[in-house]
């Protein structure tokens, strides 16, 4: 299977958009927050400043600010709906619209890089990865979290399998995630070290497909595959990805959804 590209003008479009309602909507990726938050905690990173890639609405950030008081915290998303939001949670942070493969800082400048449900919308992990550790200082370190392969599995298998019955022209666009594999991989190319991979099921309940959607898109996480076709999927297509998802999955009054998140910690070469 070709991997999809991600469009990123719909990634920075669709998080703008909903700056508003991520918090109200978006559950798992608090549990995420504060699961990484407790990582970091035990790990005691090198001094220096801190740099939320892709804060979104600032929840990472805050709570880093209250565990590492007074170190300087700089924030940047790829979506300015979501800097704007985030920079009016957190007056004493600097706030910026950054993409975290390009960011625009000096090499070495930050002692701590942090970043939750992010770095799954990257089509270059390694690039990615390569950019953290320019702007790290030496011995710094690197604490995220994103969304891996399983997550939403039940979604897009139900899609893929309603495209295929439907005999449609065009494959199914459901969008991929990064392995735990090729996490690891990456970080190694880039050139951190003391690297550590894990991953954990976070699993959310819905009535129905139709309320998993509507929930989705109140956080900004549609689907922002570079080839996916124009316009909606037929309703003939849609109506029977509800079936299947209900029928392979679904139990009496819901239907889970699962995310595998991916928690990954580094550090700098002290020594390059």
């Amino acid at each position: 299977m070709t991997p999809t590209v991600v469009d990123t003008r719909q990634v920075r479009r669709h998080f703008s958009c909903h700056a508003e309602d991520y918090d109200r909507y978006a559950l798992v990726q608090k549990r995420v927050v504060d699961e990484l938050l407790a990582l970091l905690r035990r790990k005691s990173p090198s001094d220096g400043p801190v740099l939320d890639v892709g804060t979104g609405t600032g929840a990472l950030a805050a709570s880093v600010a209250r565990e590492f008081a007074n170190r300087p915290l700089v924030l940047c998303d790829l979506a300015h709906g979501m800097t704007l939001h985030a920079a009016g949670q957190l007056a004493g942070a600097l706030a910026l619209d950054a993409d975290a493969q390009a960011l625009p800082f000096r090499d070495g400048r930050f002692g701590l890089l942090v970043s939750s449900s992010v770095y799954q919308w990257l089509n270059d992990l390694p690039a990615a990865f390569a950019e953290a550790l320019r702007v790290l200082s030496p011995g710094g370190g690197l604490g995220i979290a994103l969304f891996g392969e399983r997550t939403l599995y039940e979604l897009r298998t139900s899609h893929r399998r309603a495209v295929a019955e439907a005999g449609a022209d065009h494959p199914s666009h459901a969008q991929d995630f990064p392995t735990q594999a090729a996490v690891r991989q990456a970080l190694d190319g880039a050139g951190f070290e003391a690297i550590e991979v894990r991953s954990a099921d976070e699993i959310e309940h819905h009535p129905d497909v139709p309320a998993l959607l509507r929930s989705l898109k109140k956080i900004g996480a549609q689907n922002a595959s570079s080839d996916r076709p124009a316009g909606l999927s037929s309703r003939r297509v849609m109506q029977r990805m509800a079936e299947l998802y209900q029928q392979d999955f679904g139990g009496a009054g819901s239907i889970p959804a699962t995310y595998q998140v991916i928690y990954a910690l580094a550090r700098k070469p002290l020594i390059p």
